[in-house]
């Protein structure tokens, strides 16, 4: 190989990496409650009191090397162990997220927001972005609006459908999705980078209830990380309607057809404690990926 052959090939090389400085990063892929699970006595749970820095509640990042900077997806009832997860795994430093993006009012979504009170961190100005009515039940409501009042967030208006720069290349546009809308509006997350766009969708109630085709989605989408609530409607013994999600058996069903170049971009996300998809080595685990999906784990990268 010639000087300038191998001087080409490092330059390629350089560009390449450089591309992938922006990526998606998982912290967390449980249910609002997470694992272990307030009052489980399944062998699961009990099986992971003592291993708590395994499974946090859904949430994910988004990642600039190159800066050195990054926003991120939902403030769960883990963010104290999620912050440190990435800080220390990726920055080597305590850095708050330029962005913080909340999808609806449901525990596992903005709860974590309390620890950025006096009571804790004590930040200022944590810009913490949200839908309209989000952001007044958040500025109307004690004790979320002393974080307002006394600017440890700022709370910053989002609308359907318009984007929001962030970072160096990434784009971020919330979509409307059907789900209990108790205080809150539900959002899904579009996140386009400079080479591939995801899908954040970790709560919906029923496909069939959403005015979008998630077969088509899948061709218009590097990664969908999707609501995975249920294995299937067996799991629980409540009725399933009062708390309506799409079986993951039921998404499989729909995407059945697909090719495996368009499965393989579903990412199975927000699995409650008795999913036991949440196991890696589980029956359920390996069936999934059987039939060619994938299924998220902490401290994932996907590249944007």
């Amino acid at each position: 190989m010639s000087r300038l052959t191998k001087l080409a090939s490092i330059l390629l090389f350089s560009i390449s990496l450089h591309a992938q400085s922006e990526y998606i990063y998982i912290l967390g892929n449980t249910q609002d409650a997470g694992l272990p699970h307030i009052g489980c006595q399944h062998k699961f749970c009990q099986d992971n009191f003592d291993k708590y820095d395994q499974y946090f509640v859904t949430s994910i990042a988004v990642v600039d090397s190159d800066l050195r900077k990054y926003i991120m997806f939902e403030a769960t009832p883990d963010i104290t162990y999620q912050l440190n997860n990435l800080n220390n795994s990726i920055f080597q430093e305590f850095l708050l997220p330029e962005s913080l993006y909340i999808t609806h009012a449901h525990i596992g979504h903005y709860t974590g927001l309390m620890y950025f009170g006096r009571e804790a961190l004590g930040s200022k100005n944590l810009l913490v972005k949200v839908l309209p009515k989000m952001s007044e039940f958040l500025k109307s409501n004690g004790p979320w609006n002393q974080l307002v009042n006394i600017n440890n967030i700022e709370i910053q208006k989002l609308n359907f459908g318009e984007s929001n720069n962030e970072l160096t290349n990434i784009s971020v546009t919330p979509i409307k999705v059907p789900h209990r809308d108790e205080y809150s509006e539900t959002a899904g997350y579009v996140i386009q980078g400079k080479n591939k766009k995801a899908l954040f969708l970790p709560d919906i109630d029923k496909w069939e209830n959403w005015d979008k085709n998630l077969v088509h989605l899948t061709e218009e989408f590097d990664y969908l990380l999707l609501d995975a609530t249920f294995y299937d409607s067996k799991e629980i013994n409540r009725d399933i309607n009062e708390i309506p999600h799409p079986l993951v058996t039921e998404t499989m069903s729909l995407l059945d057809n697909l090719s495996s170049e368009l499965k393989v971009k579903v990412y199975f996300i927000h699995m409650n404690h008795t999913n036991l998809m949440l196991d890696p080595e589980s029956e359920f685990s390996k069936l999934v990926e059987s039939k060619g999906f994938n299924i998220a784990r902490l401290g994932q990268k996907l590249n944007l």
